[in-house]
């Protein structure tokens, strides 16, 4: 069954989960194409309101009454088989189809389809990528799966003929979508809890760059062994950027660090296209950038847009994202969870003119810290000080029997704290003058730095 048909002027959508990241901003561009949308969600929330202000009712709450007359159901990925909204659908004939299947529906209506991928980097690549179509004027809609200080949001409904979508590889979702522009930032072992191993992962990219038609292209990290191993023969139009390799498409040259920032010029085929001076640090950040200047230079656009674009990115939110001051120690929170970003952002921060670096980090589901338990060992004996919460289940049930206290065990000096409330009890007591404090995950770590800024605890 195709979504597209169901796409039209008049047909009610059902959304379950409404209030999501990218389930709001599908209610918007649904309600803009001409859909009667409606929706349901948990909990009440500043996009639920936004929504009802457009006059999209939103029920609170899931139940099998919300569905109404509707003439399909989308869901995120979080709702399963067993809510009553789709078993009620189910029950009803009513089809159900995943939120990637209606963005890769909705990408169709576009000219150019600017989808951005990879382990990591991927929020901040997009965001880049909006900042610099923004400066163009270019008009796009976006979709991001972080918020955008730019947009107050992680969303924006434009009238251009440019889509950008931040695009997962978990569960697949991205092999829903419909790339003109596919970017692969890297390609890692993650979401194991999904995927086998790496080559599984690997597959999965790869489906992702064939996605890509003729006239299209894959823009690609050169530096990055993942990437190279997943489009190895690919018989698609090839972009490289890269630091290291000559033979590039598109590289940083005369690149200089200035307070830990970088600025260069972005060189594609031997002549400038721009000159960048980044306010976000880390090489994982100059490549970020060269990422999204490929595509904006295989899209059309002027070198200057890229120059003004990325002048006034500040970075996404929660990454690196300055929290405040706390007795003279740097608040910064981060979303790092694979052993990948945190060697990015440790290795930056290392970089950073601080006395000390002192890093809180929650591990994010059980079986990415089992499966990349020595990875991250390795990474997490960059900083300075230590502090480890209890591991964030997410999704899943602890069947393996994991905790954080066994990553402490094995890096000297660490603290295992079993609660929020002690991580911010122990930063208050180890905070100095001069340090950066860094609360890094992609659970719910950054209520301890929020907490240690308010002098509340968790």
């Amino acid at each position: 069954m195709d979504i597209s048909s169901y796409l039209t002027p008049g047909k009610r959508a059902h959304l379950s989960g409404i209030g999501g990241v990218s389930m709001s901003p599908l209610a918007e561009v649904l309600h803009g194409m001409g859909l009667r949308v409606q929706g349901s969600d948990m909990n009440e929330s500043p996009a639920v309101e936004h929504l009802r202000a457009l006059g999209i009712p939103v029920a609170i709450g899931h139940a099998a009454e919300n569905l109404g007359e509707c003439d399909f159901v989308v869901r995120t990925a979080a709702i399963h088989d067993d809510n009553p909204e789709i078993s009620g659908a189910v029950t009803r004939g009513i089809p159900v189809f995943e939120r990637a299947q209606a963005w890769g529906a909705i990408m169709k209506g576009y000219r150019n389809a600017l989808c951005i991928s990879g382990t990591h980097g991927k929020t901040t690549t997009t965001s880049m990528s909006t900042h610099i179509f923004m400066a163009a004027q270019a008009d796009p809609t976006v979709m991001i799966g972080g918020t955008l200080e730019l947009l107050h949001a992680g969303y924006r409904v434009g009238k251009g003929d440019t889509i950008i979508a931040e695009s997962c590889e978990y569960c697949n979702s991205f092999l829903s979508f419909f790339p003109t522009v596919a970017v692969i930032l890297n390609v890692e072992a993650d979401h194991l809890d999904f995927f086998k191993d790496l080559a599984d992962v690997e597959r999965s990219f790869r489906k992702f760059a064939e996605l890509v038609p003729e006239r299209g292209f894959v823009v690609a990290n050169r530096d990055d062994a993942g990437a190279r191993e997943t489009l190895a023969g690919l018989e698609r139009p090839l972009f490289w950027f890269s630091l290291a390799d000559t033979s590039a498409d598109c590289r940083a040259e005369n690149l200089v660090w200035e307070n830990g920032l970088p600025s260069f010029d972005v060189v594609i085929r031997g002549k400038t296209y721009a000159r960048v001076a980044l306010h976000v640090g880390g090489a994982h950040n100059v490549m970020n950038a060269l990422a999204a200047a490929s595509a904006a230079y295989l899209l059309g656009l002027p070198g200057s847009a890229v120059e003004q674009g990325l002048a006034t990115f500040h970075g996404a939110g929660r990454r690196f994202e300055k929290k405040g001051e706390y007795h003279g120690a740097a608040v910064y929170d981060d979303y790092a969870h694979h052993p990948g970003e945190l060697h990015a952002l440790l290795t930056m921060a290392k970089s950073l003119p601080y006395r000390r670096i002192v890093c809180a980090f929650q591990p994010h589901t059980y079986s990415r810290t089992h499966a990349l338990f020595d990875e991250f060992v390795r990474e997490l004996k960059l900083p300075d000080v230590l502090v480890l919460a209890e591991i964030y289940a997410a999704r899943e049930q602890n069947d393996l029997g994991i905790s954080s206290a066994d990553l402490a065990a094995k890096i000297p000096g660490a603290i295992y704290c079993p609660t929020l409330s002690r991580v911010t009890e122990t930063l208050r007591t180890i905070a100095q003058p001069g340090d950066l404090i860094l609360t890094v995950g992609a659970g719910d770590i950054y209520k301890a730095g929020e907490n240690l800024l308010k002098g509340e605890d968790a």
